[in-house]
């Protein structure tokens, strides 16, 4: 088996999609054997395309404001992993940025993730992300019963603009998903049993 640093690279050569990607190709990930977080995401906005660094965006901020996480953990690779649905910025569409592009996640993820033995909980980023490891359902059920996925997985509304429409509209999501949002992460991140 190939290591994890060469499959990234393949990845970042990946020409599958470029027919269908209106910007080009640009895969935006991040990965390490090491890590102990996996952020399960939709694709890449268009600022994340022009710097190819994942979540440099509001998203981004909000999703570390979510966390508790700041940008140093948040960009450390042999903590956290970013493995978006769709690597490559798909473009837009009526409804904002188009959807992931299929391809991609048949791809790569399965073979990324067989690389990386040591997460110990997967932040599902929005309905693409949950849909791909629960089946069908719908985003405000599973993050309002997030408890219901622990320990594998931490369900999350997607961290765009129009979360905060959403969270005014469920104020739950404040007062008690995003407290046991920041304690599962600092557990995840915590000594593994194997660094003994």
């Amino acid at each position: 088996m190939n290591s994890i640093e060469s499959l990234i690279e393949e990845v970042r050569q990946c020409q599958a999609c470029a027919l269908h990607l209106p910007h080009g190709t640009r895969p935006v990930l991040q990965a390490s054997r090491e890590a102990r977080l996996l952020i399960a995401s939709q694709a890449p906005g268009s600022k994340v395309h022009a710097s190819g660094v994942p979540f440099a965006d509001p998203s981004g901020d909000r999703l570390r404001a979510w966390t508790g996480l700041s940008g140093d953990i948040f960009y450390d690779a042999q903590s956290i992993a970013i493995l978006p649905m769709g690597f490559c910025y798909p473009g837009r569409s009526a409804g904002g940025d188009a959807p992931p592009r299929r391809e991609c996640a048949p791809l790569w993820r399965s073979r990324l993730l067989a690389h990386m033995p040591h997460i110990r909980l997967t932040l599902l980023v929005g309905s693409y992300a949950q849909a791909a490891a629960l089946g069908p359902g719908k985003v405000e059920d599973r993050v309002r019963h997030y408890r219901d996925y622990l320990p594998d997985y931490f369900p999350l509304p997607h961290p765009s603009w129009r979360s905060q429409i959403w969270i005014e509209r469920n104020r739950w999501f404040e007062s008690d998903v995003l407290p046991a949002l920041k304690c599962a992460v600092r557990q995840a991140l915590g000594k593994r049993a194997d660094d003994d």
